[in-house]
């Protein structure tokens, strides 16, 4: 009896211990994570890219996308989100994922004043890698509504007063799911850390 009582705290430390270890194991290979739910199918689309050609949602299904509605002239949240996601970008192209596994998409919502060539002077000022980096401009009310119906984007205003838009990242699997939206303005939890490990988390899936 005295050899239990003695053993008895040394035991309890050591499933404690046993316990903690194996949380951690949990935590560090993602298997309690919850699979990230589906919210709807993005509606297929056919855009332009800045070297003119038609770029469609076939044209990027396989990989996980990160997109981005956007307008060049906007004086605040669009060019701090893009440069958010050339973060993001330098991070995946260090994995090797970048292009492989993983695109990103953005789609200015201003075709009157974001040409090609105004549309290609934004990117670069980012650093966009146009390997695994679409940027697309197209009819303004076919993209209103693609923002709309397929990422829950809403856009009111026009280039003359200023457009108004929900600064939204949306999260795309393989198969045209859209499966989350991120708040970019969310600085304290929607990193370029962050979005890089969401990102290709979901191309494992």
């Amino acid at each position: 009896m005295q050899t239990l009582k003695r053993y008895k705290w040394t035991w309890i430390l050591l499933l404690l211990a046993l316990g903690m270890a194996g949380y951690l194991l949990w935590s560090t290979l993602d298997l309690g994570k919850k699979e990230l739910p589906v919210i709807g199918a993005v509606q297929d689309f056919s855009l332009e890219n800045v070297e003119g050609e038609q770029v469609t949602l076939a044209d990027t299904q396989g990989k996980a996308r990160l997109v981005y509605f956007f307008f060049t002239e906007c004086p605040d949240v669009c060019p701090i989100t893009t440069f958010m996601l050339s973060q993001t970008q330098d991070l995946l192209v260090k994995e090797g994922s970048f292009g492989k596994d993983v695109e990103f998409v953005s789609i200015s919502f201003d075709p009157e004043n974001d040409t090609r060539e105004a549309i290609k002077t934004f990117a670069d000022r980012f650093h966009a890698d146009y390997s695994g980096w679409h940027f697309l401009r197209g009819d303004q009310e076919e993209v209103r509504k693609l923002a709309a119906e397929s990422f829950k984007v809403m856009i009111a205003g026009n280039n003359k007063d200023n457009f108004a838009h929900a600064n939204l990242i949306g999260l795309v699997d393989r198969d045209n799911n859209l499966r989350a939206l991120y708040d970019a303005g969310d600085s304290e939890n929607v990193t370029p850390e962050f979005l890089a490990e969401t990102v290709q988390e979901l191309a494992r899936e």
